[in-house]
């Protein structure tokens, strides 16, 4: 049974649910045995003098020697070794040894919080799997194997000699702590996977790439996931800790994966992030200015749980990316091109225009975003049926509430394109995301609206994820959705109505026979440049269109900004001919209007005069900024210094104020600022420092510059460190 609240309240008089890694029982070094003491002891003394973890060899045999920490780190269902040498030889017939692991501050077996196993004469089973594997002289080598479904965190180790009138346990010792993580090697953790090559992407992999920009314009930035850097695995469980997320449900993947997407957001529980879309983020750092999570994480830690100031949609799902990778779960960022965020639930995005083509912002409820990151985990559902196991939706971005908690998911992917909505969790806003129909309106001077027309192929448009090994995307596209119009998505859109999702309660307009397209290139921030609107006649008779041409900026939320472009164009077009109309759009008309992030938003809308039907189209240019340029002096060699450069020009007419620049790179440096006061127009920077390679291999480089002015310039270089 899963659990709709964040943590369950436990009701007076019941057991409070430890929900604290970092509290930690302080268990006594000897406890007399209650009852009657024999006269003399029949069991020699026997002590304890080292506990060997083999740290190495064990995180080289569990796929967790990338972990830059000193503790032993183990995953789910494998066998770990550990090498105890007492003050004599231990006797496998006499001895009665048995050692505890134990999580949390009131460890009980029953809540697998406390763990006992026996070696010795004494032989009991338990959750976890002991054995002695050998002896030496004075040494025993022990193999110790976690159950595939135990708690995830972090065990204090204890050796306990009992003898006839008491037990005798070593003392307390953060060296003899050690980590268990999921296993997604093993098929018996609900989070395996089975091929090699995607273990490596989705859980080893400690830089990606997620991709913003416009669905024929992707622009890829790279982004530091650093989940084996110093002090992130600390981080990720303080990130638990601080949620009080009960330490009894931390072995569940689906339990842990829906309280991570809601402890990344601090809506409602100071999560790791606050949310902000405002464009001012003078009191923090701007979204579009980090560079990876590390710097996020550890802020947090150090902060003691404060919220870090800011996010959007891809930081979120960068971070979120991390703290499951960093706790073994497999998982990707993905991005949705047209994301609808249906306010109202009908999968329906309605766009009102004025009657000039304009749109009505005031009554224009819903939107849809030009790109919207979340995550996909992979994982068994053994809630559901066999069928919706492997990737799941998750969004740890707060757009709605889900049982009371801004969070989302996890929730199938083969059950969104089925149209199997039933099934836990927030399946029907997930497939909205992908699956709305965008409906325009055109509003009268009395606010009576009539649909013009209706696109149902431009929401959920192209979703892509970073391609297996390759920095270039995967269009995953088709495990989402059923190809547009096709029997198995009319087939899946009635089993969303049948579960819950109301009808589409519009009419289409009657088909008009003419075609309206607009078509831009791909520009730089600053350029002029060209849009050009394809009018096509289907029909055997001429027809001729007078239509408008709005241009406004518009954030990547799909939420517009100011109008900066109103023109008229009037074109006759001949029958089953098209016709190309050009439109001029220069620079200095939407430069004076940008925000942040800023696209820009064409809508076009025409009447045909022969018979007076309406039609309308959208297009949105993401102009690119630019460019930002990284070099390396000398050949990376372990333990030899080498030189990096950032290189930027402001190509712009005017001065950027208060430039951070970022640099940072998994397993070679953590986050590098520097501040510029000011940038002139056609002025130069350049930033280079020092880097000492310790470890060899494949690395990158990741640089970003950011201002209030003009965001999203990134850069990135591999390197290979010999």
């Amino acid at each position: 049974m899963l659990h709709a609240a964040k943590h369950p309240t436990p009701q007076s008089g019941r057991v409070k649910f430890s929900s604290s890694n970092s509290e930690e029982a302080n268990p006594p070094e000897y406890e007399a045995f209650k009852g009657v003491i024999p006269r003399a002891p029949t069991t020699r003394a026997l002590s304890v003098l080292s506990v060997d973890m083999l740290v190495a060899d064990n995180m080289d045999a569990h796929n967790t020697s990338s972990y830059k920490n000193t503790n032993l780190i183990v995953r789910r269902n494998k066998e770990f070794i550990i090498v105890i040498r007492f003050d004599q030889p231990f006797n496998n017939q006499q001895d009665n040894v048995q050692l505890e692991f134990m999580i949390g501050n009131s460890p009980t077996e029953n809540k697998g919080t406390y763990i006992t196993v026996y070696i010795g004469k004494e032989r009991r089973g338990g959750r976890w799997k002991g054995r002695v594997i050998g002896t030496q002289n004075n040494d025993v080598t022990v193999g110790i194997t976690p159950d595939a479904s135990c708690i995830i965190g972090r065990f204090n180790t204890f050796v306990t000699v009992m003898t006839d009138v008491g037990k005798q346990r070593t003392p307390r010792n953060p060296d003899t702590d050690f980590y268990v993580l999921f296993n997604p090697w093993d098929p018996a953790d609900v989070v395996y996977m089975p091929r090699d090559n995607e273990r490596q992407e989705y859980v080893m992999n400690d830089v990606g790439i997620i991709y913003n920009g416009e669905f024929n314009n992707i622009a890829p930035r790279s982004w530091n996931y650093g989940q084996f850097e110093e002090g992130i695995l600390d981080a990720c469980l303080l990130v638990l800790d601080a949620g009080k997320v009960p330490l009894l449900y931390r072995g569940n993947a689906i339990e842990l994966v829906r309280q991570g997407s809601a402890l990344m957001n601090s809506q409602d529980d100071d999560g790791v992030l606050v949310g902000n879309w405002s464009g001012d983020y003078s009191i923090g750092t701007s979204p579009t200015a980090w560079t990876g999570s590390p710097e996020i994480l550890l802020k947090y830690a150090k902060d003691g749980g404060l919220p870090v100031c800011f996010a959007q949609c891809w930081v979120y799902a960068g971070v979120l990316n991390t703290f499951l990778r960093c706790l073994g779960i497999p998982t990707r960022v993905i991005t949705n091109y047209s994301s609808a965020h249906d306010n109202t639930g009908n999968l329906k995005t309605d766009i009102i225009l004025e009657e000039d083509g304009t749109v009505n912002r005031s009554r224009t409820r819903d939107s849809v975003w030009n790109y919207h990151s979340w995550n996909e985990v992979y994982m068994r559902r053994p809630d559901l049926p066999e069928k919706y196991s492997g990737w799941q939706v998750v969004d740890s971005t707060p757009q709605e509430t889900s049982d009371g908690l801004y969070r989302c998911g996890p929730t199938s992917v083969i059950a969104i394109k089925e149209g199997e909505l039933s099934y836990p969790f927030d399946a029907r806003f997930v497939f909205a995301e992908v699956n709305s129909d965008v409906v325009y309106y055109q509003s009268d001077k009395y606010g009576n609206s009539n649909i013009i027309s209706v696109d149902t192929t431009n929401v959920g448009k192209l979703i892509v994820t970073k391609r297996v090994n390759s920095n270039d995307y995967e269009d995953i596209t088709s495990t989402y959705k059923y190809p547009e119009g096709s029997d198995q998505d009319k087939q899946a859109m009635q089993m969303a109505e049948r579960r819950g999702v109301p009808a589409r309660d519009y009419t289409k307009p009657a088909e008009t026979g003419v075609a309206i397209e607009l078509q831009a290139d791909t520009i730089r921030i600053g350029e002029n440049f060209k849009l050009t609107l394809n009018i096509k006649n289907q029909t055997s008779q001429k027809c001729t269109l007078n239509a408008t041409i709005t241009g406004c900026v518009v954030y990547y939320t799909g939420v517009t900004s100011s109008i900066f472009k109103l023109d008229s164009k009037t074109a006759s077009v001949d029958p089953w001919k098209t016709t190309k109309v050009m439109i001029d759009v220069a620079a200095s008309e939407y430069m004076p209007y940008r925000v942040e992030q800023s696209n820009l938003l064409f809508v076009v809308y025409g009447r045909i005069q022969e018979t007076g039907t309406a039609l309308t189209t959208t297009r949105v240019v993401a102009p690119r900024p630019p460019d930002l340029t990284i070099k390396v002096t000398g050949a990376p060699r372990v333990g030899k210094d080498f030189m990096v450069t950032v290189s930027f020009r402001n190509p712009f007419n005017f001065i950027l104020n208060n430039v951070q620049l970022r640099l940072e790179s998994p397993g070679l440096i953590l986050t590098r600022l520097k501040t510029y006061a000011q940038i002139a127009p056609g002025g130069t920077v350049q930033y280079t420092d020092t880097i000492t390679p310790w470890s060899p291999g494949k690395k990158v480089l990741i640089a970003c510059l950011d201002c209030a002015t003009v965001r999203q310039v990134t850069s990135q270089l591999e390197i290979f460190v010999q």
